[in-house]
């Protein structure tokens, strides 16, 4: 707790988490599947980015806007928490240098697209990393039920046969109770804890 409480405050320069992201994060470190239901702005990054630092190795973070893992890997950065993301406009070569800088650079955590899970030989050198965490942020986007439905990202499931002991965290800022389904069914997760914060905003009026 005393150790967690430091980590908000060193790099988040918080002295008190928002709601449910304590329960959260007190979850999943203990190596269970969770997922995460929060309003846009409601603190879900913190929920995986925190953990990461309190874990040896890297958390594996799919995202699917190049301008998402781009922004949080800046900031991540800013905060002195060492992350990347893949860059896709470098082409075959560009990905193996990445690839490379992702097993030696001694990165924290690492975002990639659902795309980058389509393919084998990424999967294959994926496998070499010493991940100990999946975060999946805009989890909806599994669910062809859902309005943002993307197929890469029925390609994650292939991360549960890679890193079996693993735990997962999706994340969305909304579902369904068919889209929560979907999510929980086709990334594999098992026996997952859904934590869902209030969606009420007292400022807001109709």
């Amino acid at each position: 707790m005393e150790k967690i409480l430091d980590y908000l405050k060193q790099y988040w320069k918080s002295n008190s988490f928002r709601p449910l992201q304590k329960q959260v994060i007190d979850h999943y470190i203990k190596g269970k599947d969770t997922v995460v239901m929060m309003p846009t702005g409601g603190g879900k990054s913190v929920c995986y980015q925190l953990p990461a630092l309190l874990k040896e190795g890297q958390t594996l973070v799919i995202s699917p806007l190049v301008s998402l893992m781009q922004d949080q890997v800046n900031q991540l950065n800013q905060r002195g928490i060492k992350s990347m993301f893949f860059e896709s406009h470098r082409g075959e070569n560009g990905i193996y240098n990445q690839l490379e800088n992702a097993r030696n650079g001694n990165f924290k955590l690492i975002y990639c697209s659902p795309e980058r899970l389509m393919n084998e030989a990424f999967l294959q050198q994926i496998e070499k990393l010493t991940i100990k965490g999946i975060a999946i942020d805009e989890a909806h986007c599994i669910s062809e039920w859902g309005h943002d439905f993307r197929p890469a990202f029925k390609a994650i499931k292939n991360l549960r046969t890679l890193f079996p002991q693993i735990p997962f965290m999706a994340l969305t800022a909304s579902a369904t109770p068919k889209v929560l389904e979907d999510i929980i069914t086709e990334l594999g997760l098992v026996d997952p804890k859904v934590f869902r914060d209030s969606f009420e905003r007292q400022n807001i009026r109709y």
